[in-house]
């Protein structure tokens, strides 16, 4: 009972904007509002520390943060068995909730989201330190995240040609085919020895140890490694940073959760000074030395999920009144 009053606004549905309502903003559009956030001035490091608890199949993320006119915060599940069971390892939706009031405004497909937001930061990075050519590119891994990187950066920076190295063969294979049929790209499967002919490669995957060594490298080439958020895990060769520019969202985040850099630092490979928060790299603040190997570590987050939640929510609020808001 309400006594009577009328509903208000915590009584009223929230809508749930699905994996086709995210699908409905594009690589681009989502690299824009990364790249705009952070050019605005956006204080990456205050952003709250992802909370990681243990539960008995795996554990849970959750991710608060603020970014202008929205709050949101992303409760993710990391199942490792789920794959065996035919279900994404990774699962988890996103509230978005109106800044001045707190009313919640959305809730959010998280795993479509994530897949949308991860390689709109990597591509955003990539921009800035991207060769002047179109990419020849070499990517680890053969999942959805692998598949959006090669999308994203496709659409924003150009690729030449796409080599995929994936643990299962056959998943290769897939992925190759959808590349080659979907964006017309040359795409095959690869091997270490691409290395040294690529100029941008991307690793995605839930390998624990280093995917290669730096000397198997181009020298010049970018790394963009999104695989992992975890301090004990890696893969990066530390010798690769070692000799890096190496560029984070945040160093203090990374120092806590990127594996590839802790690890690095523990073997006195990498000093935390010589971190580069990618915002200072978007604002020209720091130089991209494009002498030697350019690493952009990525663990993803609370600030990138609501950047892109606030996109996905103007497209659809848009979508529904008639008014275009995805570029």
């Amino acid at each position: 009972m309400n006594g009577g009053r009328p509903p208000g606004p915590a009584a009223q549905a929230v809508p749930y904007l699905t994996a086709d309502d995210v699908a409905a903003v594009t690589f681009p559009a989502a690299v824009d509002a990364v790249y705009h956030a952070l050019m605005g001035g956006l204080d990456v490091a205050a952003a709250p520390a992802r909370t990681n608890v243990p539960v008995r199949a795996g554990h849970l993320l959750l991710m608060p943060g603020e970014v202008d006119d929205f709050v949101g915060v992303k409760v993710a599940s990391v199942a490792p068995d789920n794959p065996a069971r035919g279900k994404p390892r990774i699962q988890g939706s996103v509230l978005l909730m109106d800044a001045a009031s707190l009313a919640p405004v959305a809730l959010i497909n998280g795993i479509a989201l994530t897949a949308l937001r991860t390689p709109a930061v990597s591509v955003a990075a990539v921009q800035q330190l991207r060769p002047v050519r179109p990419a020849r590119v070499v990517v680890f891994g053969a999942g959805p995240q692998a598949a959006g990187h090669v999308t994203s950066l496709h659409q924003v920076v150009g690729i030449s040609e796409v080599t995929v190295i994936a643990r299962n063969p056959d998943h290769a294979a897939q992925l190759v085919a959808k590349v080659a049929a979907d964006l017309q790209i040359p795409s095959r499967v690869g091997n270490l020895a691409d290395l040294e002919h690529a100029d941008v490669v991307v690793c995605a995957t839930t390998a624990r140890t280093p995917l290669f060594a730096a000397a198997d490298l181009r020298a010049g080439a970018i790394v963009v490694a999104v695989g992992s958020h975890e301090p004990d895990v890696a893969e990066l060769d530390p010798e690769l940073l070692a000799g890096a520019q190496v560029v984070v969202e945040d160093p203090a985040t990374a120092l806590r959760e990127a594996g590839d850099v802790v690890l690095a630092r523990s073997r006195s490979k990498l000093d935390a000074a010589d971190l580069v928060p990618l915002a200072s790299i978007v604002r020209g603040e720091v130089a991209v030395d494009a002498a030697r190997a350019r690493v952009f570590k990525s663990v993803g987050m609370a600030w990138e999920d609501v950047v892109v939640a606030a996109e996905v929510y103007r497209s659809w609020a848009g979508r529904r009144t008639g008014v275009a808001t995805d570029g």
